[in-house]
């Protein structure tokens, strides 16, 4: 089952019954505008298949577990490979023995294999970004009075005037802070017209709602603990579809013109877009930039970990549900497959050149993998969060995201900082948050929401 522009927005957060109780003017008129999304992705899809001068590709699975070519669920079927690529090993087959040669050599490679395979490289012509603060109110969240600071980062397009650039922010923060504080900056979802969140019968641990107290939300657990937090919504600057890439960030950068097979996608660009965050951030006396982590769920999870891995001021990451292109082992056979990320529907993620490895090429052929992604985190520490296989589906892939952590340990042990410590997949909501790399696979679905207690447990020995 092929999955839509539309599914692809959605993505199983919310339910489609909210939105089919809209008149039909605005059903039609969005479901038009998805209809030319997807035609114009298609299209500058099959130009960078010509660049790559591919004919065909493998399609990918489909998440339907009932359709004929439904992922593989099977975890005997699910490991064809037989090595992964060794985060210590150098090109030139010596071992890396010390954190300087990891430093000035190891990491530089596997920085160089991501840039040039698979999320591109960031042009260095990439305009400045100039913030303005257009306004600022006093408010309640819950319990907790808050300042709240709307945020626009005008990026300069005096070189190409007809694409215009603005990154969206808001920053909160304790209005009673008497210092700088901790933020934990979001990568937030934008709803079209239409959609409303469905109100939730359920807490995080996913017992009844007791009417009389509702769970507190992320920003409320993040305020009591006296820390801030920020919304950053990736898609004001960069679309996230295949129509989109010749405008936004990467279209005012080429000017107008289509990529080139090693220009970035849109996780590049997203997570250029949460630096220039934390530019302003370094301004703001309110945060303490030093103490800033990064969360995001799905494909913002897969933004989370490319920001974290290229932006050394991040002091944490909270890897919701990544998948395929995050933390999953791309070598495995289970769930959301390279071949899936590589089609029209999802390849503007990613460099072009990525796609040849669902074409002549194979997963295997990858010069890396995703557990050498949390490796160029290192040593900062990073929490995998998952959902429950029965609630969440398979299609994320729990154990692979898991064993991307787990394999990163070695560089995180050679730099000094501890491992998962175990390579075994643990039981559901078992907590591994004793070393640097963390991992929680709560019973709940597709949402960060039932783990952020255990992971501000655990960012507590980092951002305190």
């Amino acid at each position: 089952m092929k999955k839509t522009a539309f599914l692809l927005i959605v993505y199983a957060l919310i339910s489609l019954s909210t939105f089919a109780q809209e008149p039909d003017s605005a059903r039609r008129a969005f479901m038009a505008a998805q209809a030319i999304i997807q035609k114009e992705s298609a299209a500058d899809h099959a130009k960078m298949l010509a660049q790559l001068n591919i004919s065909s590709l493998r399609p990918g699975p489909s998440g339907n577990p009932s359709a004929p070519n439904a992922a593989n669920v099977d975890e005997s079927q699910a490991t064809p490979y037989t090595s992964l690529p060794d985060p210590l090993i150098l090109k030139n087959g010596k071992k890396v023995t010390t954190a300087k040669q990891w430093w000035n050599k190891r990491r530089p490679e596997i920085v160089e294999d991501f840039d040039r395979e698979m999320y591109g490289r960031v042009p260095k012509n990439v305009p400045n970004v100039t913030w303005k603060v257009v306004s600022e109110t006093r408010e309640m969240n819950g319990d907790f009075p808050v300042i709240t600071k709307n945020l626009v980062g005008h990026v300069d397009n005096s070189t190409y005037p007809s694409i215009n650039v603005d990154i969206e922010l808001t920053l909160s923060t304790p209005a009673n802070a008497t210092s700088s504080v901790p933020v934990m900056m979001s990568y937030e979802f934008r709803f079209p017209p239409g959609f409303r969140m469905p109100v939730s019968t359920t807490t995080t641990s996913g017992s009844a709602t007791q009417a009389a107290k509702p769970e507190p939300t992320w920003q409320q657990q993040l305020l009591a603990k006296g820390w801030g937090y920020a919304i950053l919504y990736p898609t004001s600057y960069q679309a996230d579809n295949g129509a989109g890439l010749t405008k936004g960030i990467i279209g005012l950068v080429n000017k107008g013109q289509t990529r080139k097979p090693n220009d970035w996608g849109a996780l590049r660009a997203w997570a250029w877009g949460a630096s220039r965050a934390l530019d302003y951030f370094e301004t703001d006396k309110a945060v303490n930039a030093k103490k800033v982590g990064i969360e995001g769920l799905s494909r913002y999870g897969k933004a989370t970990i490319v920001t974290m891995a290229y932006e050394p001021r991040l002091a944490i990451a909270f890897v919701g549900s990544s998948g395929e292109g995050g933390v999953k082992i791309h070598r495995r056979k289970f769930g959301e497959q390279v071949e899936n990320v590589a089609s029209s529907a999802e390849y503007h993620w990613m460099a072009g050149n990525f796609i040849k490895y669902a074409g002549p090429l194979t997963p295997n052929d990858l010069p890396v993998d995703a557990h050498e992604l949390v490796a160029l985190c290192a040593p900062r520490p990073v929490f995998i969060s998952s959902g429950s296989p029965k609630v969440e589906g398979n299609w994320v892939d729990a154990k692979g995201m898991f064993l991307g952590g787990a394999y990163a340990g070695p560089v995180y042990k050679l730099l000094g900082k501890k491992d998962l410590g175990t390579m075994e997949f643990p039981p559901i909501e078992t907590a591994l948050v004793d070393g640097d790399i963390a991992f929680r696979q709560h019973s709940g679905g597709h949402t960060t929401g039932p783990n952020w207690p255990t992971f501000l447990i655990y960012a507590d020995r980092y951002l305190k």
